[in-house]
């Protein structure tokens, strides 16, 4: 009764010259009922009419072009607006947006469901969906309108958490819907990015980072010596060049690029073997690392636990193909330098004196610089802003080192005679990787929830919403300010952070002007762009996206290069007289025990702070309406990010008692108001 009440009382009474009509308050797509007798859309309803007069600052309103859409998206928009109403149609055009470069993004199909089914709650969407490994499709109103994309895999950590945060923006009516899809085609056009990740985001400015992965990552990964890092390097710059050329080119020629690469790795290497020796699999694992789909391997795995098998196996055998394209190209490559001789050249830089077969990087006190070296190659690779690096760098070292550190301790501690033991299974490898994998996914939660915790504190202070600051509360918004001004001033974040810090200093003097009974001022006063500092503010305050400082970490443990091993064993049979030749069956064990485990190590991360957070919230009496119904909706949303969730269309019967009782009341005030 209370709920129909207070929804009943958001009603508005107009005057149409003396006449009367009753309508929503936050509803803006017309009437109940349409000529055609389709019944609104159920849940929260559209945007509040009253977003941008409730803000510290009033901004003005601004409206988004649907002429820049798709034919076939303003086909159906235009249905939609004459059905629902602008609002409705916009909203809809906003989820399929995000949907797709979400989904660009590592085709992680668990987060973008999650997200989705946040929207279509919040906002009462009648929208269904199915994402492929690459194609999706969208179907809007039972069906009656859908629309197909095929969404290329592509490293992205910066749009995916810029989109997951405009999402939320929306969902919790910090901006409107307009506001939104602006956002989104202002950071399509880079216009929210720094000056150094402009110039990494695309060639030719990414060529800097091939050589750079290349040596690193053969040295610390792959029994490379220092002189294999050169190698690698140069072959690595050779790759990237090639890459460059082919996605210039475009069209077709992108289907070209893994066997083009492949080729050229082989051909370069062969010829600079005969020129000095060098270990010819560190170099080619090494440079190949970049191509390989080693996240895309246990994102599989993730989805197929979840039960999502249709994505995750052919996730699975398109990864184990491809990667085998890059293989094999690398291998014909050498064949065609070398004149042939391809196995023996193969075998014989595979020996002790051309290797470090079996190297024990603890005793080398630069193991930890090494790595955080190529973790910084992997960040730029996968498009992560710099202003972000630190707090991605600790969560990719401390999954490395608990992965690391915890395989060696199961060895010493189930030693015998002196000789480390578990080396005849692999469950030290099983567990030393859920281990790792867990370790990293609980790190990047908490730095998620410490950085939101801060940022939101800081926008707060911007706005100057925090009365009587204490003494620590100032020295952390000093503390953010002063990072601000010297990370800006060198190009790590974007120009309009560090131009935020005048609007912060000119609304501080507004403020004391509006206390000032005796002073004129009436409102604040900000310029257009000025406003479009504002909205960057409430965008980018929104909670960070874990996965976005997670997933690199993930590249970093995944079983890629154990792939291509697999694959090299079968184009290079290993001799049988050699010690530290591998069989197939081996490293396809290896594989699955090293994919599968890292795979559990992030279920049970987030299992973990999933369980925390439910307990702190169990045990805090004073936790107000608002913020529990925002809490739960946060675990919901933490839960879609590793689980398949189970929805309507799947199954009516899945619909939880709470989401039932919400419906039965909207519904209930919806006749109580047409009555």
């Amino acid at each position: 009764g209370a709920r129909v009440e207070a929804r009943a009382a958001r009603a508005l009474t107009i005057s149409h010259g003396g006449r009367e009509e009753r309508r929503y308050r936050h509803i803006t797509f017309g009437p109940i009922m349409t000529a055609d007798r389709t019944p609104k859309p159920k849940g929260d309803g559209l945007m509040r009419q009253d977003i941008r007069m409730n803000r510290t600052i009033e901004t003005s309103e601004r409206k988004f072009d649907v002429k820049t859409l798709p034919d076939d998206m303003r086909r159906v928009h235009d249905k939609l607006a004459s059905r629902f109403g602008e609002e409705y149609a916009l909203l809809w055009v906003f989820t399929l947006r995000t949907a797709t470069e979400l989904h660009r993004a590592w085709h992680m199909t668990l987060l973008t469901s999650a997200l989705l089914l946040q929207i279509k709650k919040k906002f009462g969407l009648r929208m269904t969906w199915n994402l492929g490994v690459f194609k999706c499709i969208f179907r809007v109103e039972d069906g009656d309108y859908e629309i197909h994309r095929k969404v290329p895999y592509d490293y992205d950590s910066e749009y995916q958490d810029i989109y997951y945060r405009i999402a939320e923006a929306l969902i919790e009516e910090q901006i409107t819907v307009h506001e939104a899809l602006i956002y989104q085609t202002e950071a399509k056009h880079g216009l929210h990015t720094s000056r150094i990740g402009r110039f990494l985001r695309d060639f030719p400015g990414r060529l800097v980072l091939y050589p750079f992965q290349a040596s690193t990552i053969a040295y610390i990964f792959f029994e490379a010596k220092f002189y294999d890092m050169g190698v690698a390097a140069v072959v690595g710059l050779a790759a990237g060049l090639m890459e460059y050329a082919l996605s210039h080119v475009g069209g077709q020629a992108k289907v070209l690029i893994d066997v083009v690469v492949g080729l050229t790795v082989g051909i370069i290497s062969g010829l600079w073997y005969d020129y000095r020796r060098f270990c010819v699999p560190s170099v080619f694992l090494g440079v190949l690392y970049w191509f390989f789909y080693g996240t895309a391997f246990v994102v599989g795995i993730l989805e197929i636990i979840a039960g999502e098998l249709e994505t995750g196996v052919t996730r699975f055998i398109a990864v184990s193909v491809k990667t085998f394209v890059l293989s094999l190209g690398a291998s014909l490559g050498l064949m065609i330098s070398v004149g042939g001789d391809a196995l023996k050249t193969w075998q014989e830089s595979q020996s002790d004196e051309y290797c470090e077969p079996g190297q024990d990087m603890r005793h080398y006190w630069w193991r930890y610089p090494m790595y955080i070296a190529s973790s910084v190659a992997v960040l730029g690779q996968y498009r992560l802003p710099p202003s972000q690096y630190p707090r991605a760098l600790i969560v990719m070292t401390v999954g490395y080192a608990v992965q690391y550190e915890s395989f060696i301790g199961f060895g010493q501690f189930y030693s015998v005679d002196g000789n480390d033991a578990f080396t005849e299974d692999h469950l030290d490898t099983a567990a030393s990787n859920v281990a790792g994998a867990a370790a990293a996914t609980v790190t990047a939660l908490f730095l998620s929830w410490f950085i939101n915790t801060h940022k939101q504190y800081y926008r707060d202070r911007v706005l100057n919403k925090v009365e009587d600051p204490s003494a620590m509360g100032n020295f952390i918004f000093g503390a953010m300010r002063l990072s601000t001004y010297i990370l800006g001033t060198i190009g790590l974040l974007r120009e309009s952070d560090y131009q935020r810090l005048d609007l912060d200093e000119k609304l501080t003097k507004q403020k004391s002007e509006l206390d000032d009974e005796t002073h004129e001022r009436q409102r604040y006063e900000v310029t257009q762009e000025e406003e479009n500092l504002f909205l960057e503010l409430l965008v980018s305050s929104e909670d960070l996206n874990p996965w976005a400082i997670l997933m690199p970490a993930v590249y970093q443990l995944v079983p890629g290069s154990v792939i291509a091993k697999l694959w090299f064993a079968s184009i290079f049979p290993p001799s049988p007289d050699d010690p530290n030749g591998t069989s197939t069956d081996s490293v396809f064990s290896n594989l699955m025990v090293v994919s599968v485990s890292l795979a559990l190590g992030l279920i049970f991360g987030f299992a973990i702070v999933q369980t925390v957070v439910w307990v702190v919230g169990k045990c805090n009496p004073r936790e107000s309406e608002s913020k529990e119904k925002t809490r739960l909706m946060r675990q919901e949303m933490m839960e879609g990010m590793y689980t398949s969730p189970e929805t309507p269309e799947d199954d009516p019967a899945s619909i939880r008692p709470e989401d039932k009782e919400e419906e039965s009341a909207d519904s209930m005030a919806e006749e109580e108001i047409s009555s």
